[in-house]
């Protein structure tokens, strides 16, 4: 039999036991295995053999080799398989024919029973022979001695049998030949390559248990630790090698009762700690093959489920813009920048103030590609876009039957969906008031309980609020709660409205020219940038700067969009000229935007009451002491001997 030779450093160490003639034939093969195993001859043999082997530590054979009653007495004691010598038909055949030559009277001593098969083959042949058999040493002894007494001329036995027939007088026909020993080899290294692959493979699994990062014990049929991970021995107090073969219930009494009795899920608690333990089978034959239990810490499942949500989601709810989007160059944009990347670096909640149209979701979402949240979702509402009733089923969510019309399962809020995200309330001051008290709980506890559940939800956000209106005078007036007020205004940017940047209206209306020209295919190539927009739009310098602006960014949006509508008639040569003679002219301009007129521009800023100039002046003066101080509010109310509240008020007045 041809068997794959193992590496140097792999080869099976094999151990030969022997302490009669058999030893002989050990020796007499050994040099064909020599390149294949790592093989040792022990010429000791029972206790003094078990001593031998149990004492070698690290060097303990893969695989013994032995005959006889020795084979049987180290079968049942060494941890090691045992291969025992088998003497073929041909063996016991030949060793009688042997003996017949040496008396009349043979006798056929075997360890343990005479194998009937023995019985049947010597029978078929017609030859008379005795059978023994024997147990032990001492049994052997008087197994042969009471032959010898009954007048038996030559036995034929194991090398112990023979070795004693011989010394009392006997013939004496040793039973195993070269080629049994030879079989009896090559089976052994099948047992010890076997032995090495179940080995390598049960390391493989235990390294892969060591490694998960749940509590892991798998058990046999009756209840028995098979294999049990360091991870679930820390957990449970106890030595995993020492937990082996042992019953689980056994060494945590507390489980009992608590661990799931079928397949599936179940909740315990383990010295305090809550886990989710998972049964399920070992093998696919079925439970008699045993028990797989996993342990997994509930508020790591808990985390894991808020990440797969955020994850889920964030593609849906992402920011788009970034700071350097934001247009400008004016003193008042460069100071928004600065406390907008400040800002960025923290988690407390910020109040954005500022007129409509003046970019207040485009500084929040600056914020938040900024920050450190900046890979999960950037979730957004318009509190005054929603009834009352929608607002709370869309920011908090649902459960299941929570209310006609409910979807089956339930809905995550808004909140719950910016799980370890930024969650921007705009236009927080049309928020209803009831509303308010559940958001401020949602700010205090960072808790979410959805519609119809009892059960609060932890929530990792950060929230950016966006308002036009001034809080302090719907705290007045009884609209807006002030512990809300203050759980919000714990950072604050102030955004200038468009009439105060007035160096900066012709660059955006540049970059809102070039935005307009990209979704327009007959005006791309004609205004490819900013070099080829500013002469289109130079008419425009004065006008612009005239107007008020009451609708801010949006408002020119507006008009940039009407502008390039028209453009888009005008023919390629007129663009070509745009140096000499302008694409678009006063005329065109009062057309397509008439409140840009200069009469129209002239009379609104007459029809401002002293009482509203009164104010745009003192907005100024609060807004450049702000920008003087560095955004100080105490120093600013203390440097103009005004309050917070009063500050904020005519900050927002205008």
């Amino acid at each position: 039999m041809s068997t794959p030779p193992f590496e140097s450093a792999q080869r099976p160490r094999i151990w030969a036991v022997s302490i009669s003639r058999l030893r002989d034939l050990f020796f007499d093969i050994a040099g064909e295995y020599v390149e294949r195993a790592d093989l040792r001859i022990v010429s000791h043999g029972f206790e003094d053999a078990l001593r031998e082997i149990e004492d070698a530590g690290a060097g303990r054979p893969d695989v013994v080799i032995a005959g006889g009653s020795n084979g049987a007495y180290l079968k049942t004691r060494v941890s090691a398989p045992v291969v025992l010598i088998s003497p073929t038909g041909f063996d016991v055949m030949h060793a009688l024919a042997r003996a017949r030559r040496d008396g009349a009277k043979v006798a056929l001593v075997t360890h343990g029973d005479t194998p009937d098969e023995v019985r049947r083959f010597i029978a078929a042949y017609g030859i008379d022979v005795t059978f023994a058999s024997y147990q032990s040493a001492q049994d052997a002894e008087s197994v042969v001695l009471d032959l010898r007494d009954r007048g038996i001329d030559a036995v034929v036995g194991p090398g112990l049998v023979t070795d004693l027939a011989a010394s009392a007088g006997m013939g004496a026909v040793f039973l195993y030949s070269r080629a049994s020993v030879r079989a009896a080899f090559d089976t052994a290294l099948e047992v010890a390559q076997a032995t090495r692959r179940e080995t390598i493979r049960r390391q493989r699994l235990d390294n892969l248990l060591q490694h998960l990062r749940d509590g892991v014990v798998a058990l046999d049929a009756q209840g028995r630790v098979e294999a049990m991970n360091q991870r679930l021995a820390g957990v449970l107090g106890i030595d995993a090698a020492h937990a082996v073969g042992r019953d689980l219930l056994e060494l945590t009494p507390d489980l009992a009762g608590s661990l799931p009795d079928a397949d599936g899920n179940t909740l315990c608690t383990v010295r305090g700690v809550s886990y989710v333990v998972h049964r399920g089978p070992l093998a696919s034959t079925g439970a008699a093959a045993g028990t797989v239990l996993t342990f997994q810490e509930s508020r790591a499942v808990e985390r894991l489920d808020r990440t797969l949500r955020s994850r889920q989601r964030v593609q849906q709810f992402s920011a788009r813009y970034r700071l350097d989007d934001i247009v400008g160059a004016s003193d008042s944009i460069e100071r928004v920048r600065a406390l907008t990347r400040r800002y960025a670096r923290s988690d407390a909640t910020v109040l954005i103030l500022g007129e409509s149209g003046t970019g207040k979701e485009m500084v929040a979402q600056s914020m938040h590609q900024l920050s450190a949240r900046r890979d999960f979702a950037f979730v957004a509402i318009n509190c005054g876009a929603f009834p009352e009733a929608l607002l709370e089923s869309e920011l908090f969510g649902y459960e299941e039957g929570a209310f006609t019309g409910a979807r089956k399962g339930g809905k995550a809020g808004l909140i719950e969906v910016a799980h370890r995200g930024t969650l921007f309330l705009d236009e927080i001051g049309e928020m209803p008031l009831s509303l308010q008290s559940r958001l401020l709980r949602v700010l205090q506890e960072r808790e979410v309980v959805r519609l119809g559940s009892t059960e609060p939800m932890r929530v990792d956000i950060r929230v950016v609020a966006a308002t036009h209106r001034a809080l302090t005078e719907g705290i007045e007036a009884g609209r807006f709660r002030a512990d809300l007020y203050y759980r919000l205004n714990i950072l604050s940017i102030a955004l200038p409205p468009l009439r105060e940047r007035p160096a900066d209206l012709l660059p955006l209306a540049v970059e809102l020219l070039l935005q307009a020209a990209a979704r327009e295919p007959r005006l791309a190539a004609r205004l490819p940038d900013a070099a080829a927009a500013e002469p289109v739009l130079a008419v425009l310098a004065e006008p612009l700067k005239r107007y008020t602006w009451p609708g801010n960014v949006r408002e020119l949006q507006n008009v940039i969009e009407r502008i390039a509508v028209e453009l888009a008639e005008v023919d390629a040569d007129a663009f070509a000229q745009a140096s000499t003679e302008p694409v678009l002219t006063r005329d065109l301009l009062q057309t397509i935007a008439p409140e840009l007129a200069e009469t129209r521009t002239r009379a609104k800023q007459a029809a401002l009451t002293l009482r509203e100039r009164s104010r745009h002046v003192e907005a100024d003066e609060i807004r450049a002491a702000l920008a003087a101080h560095d955004g100080d509010r105490d120093a600013v109310c203390a440097a103009l001997g005004i309050s917070k509240t009063t500050l904020w008020r005519k900050l927002n007045a205008t």
